[in-house]
């Protein structure tokens, strides 16, 4: 799929295959999700612009490269909570901003409660965090309230995603790339993915 980049690394396979077993806690669950995430974070940084600038050593002067573009992390609530600790390890400068939808039990449709946004988020690089992308409507709704205010470099993180919301946030955002897990099998008629994990809100804050 293009603008599509799924995970290969064994660590991140592992670790997503503990993830989805049905008998993984809370305790582990939360873990797992910071992990993935972590390693997930570095993937989806690879590319951040750099610039030089000089630096002082013990031993002399050397040039150095630092990132050019800062970056806003902003995570879907509630589940995208489980992926920011992981992000802010690797780039402790990011401000974080908060997008509150949930979907509608019968249409499935996203309905947003909270935003709250950098004020110059349209300088960043923008990670939006979701552990799951099904239908893919929380999503394109989440990243249209960001190009809204004035964002234009985004990309979604996701521990797994079903083709179906893959397809939608590309129909919808064609300039957005998405960093997935792992790539699952379909949605069932419930609109939840299989094989899937359940609900990763549920299990990352034990609401079962």
């Amino acid at each position: 799929m293009r603008n599509v980049y799924v995970m290969d690394h064994p660590l991140i396979m592992h670790k997503i295959s503990m993830l989805r077993d049905k008998n993984t806690d809370t305790k582990e669950f939360r873990k797992l999700a910071y992990e993935i995430a972590l390693l997930m974070g570095y993937e989806c940084t690879r590319d951040l612009t750099l610039i030089e600038q000089a630096v002082e050593t013990p031993m002399g002067e050397t040039v150095g490269k630092f990132i050019d573009k800062q970056v806003a992390i902003v995570p879907i609530l509630r589940a995208g909570l489980g992926m920011v600790d992981a992000m802010l390890e690797l780039v402790p400068a990011a401000k974080v901003g908060h997008i509150g939808l949930y979907r509608d039990h019968d249409t499935l449709e996203p309905v947003e409660y909270y935003c709250k946004l950098p004020t110059d988020v349209e300088e960043r690089q923008v990670l939006l965090l979701d552990p799951m992308l099904a239908t893919g409507g929380s999503a394109a709704a989440a990243i249209g309230f960001i190009k809204k205010r004035g964002a234009t470099n985004i990309r979604l993180v996701n521990l797994i995603a079903a083709p179906e919301g893959v397809a939608r946030v590309h129909e919808e955002h064609p300039d957005v790339d998405i960093y997935v897990g792992a790539l699952d099998e379909k949605l069932n008629e419930h609109g939840y993915i299989v094989p899937g994990l359940g609900d990763a809100g549920d299990r990352l804050f034990g609401t079962l």
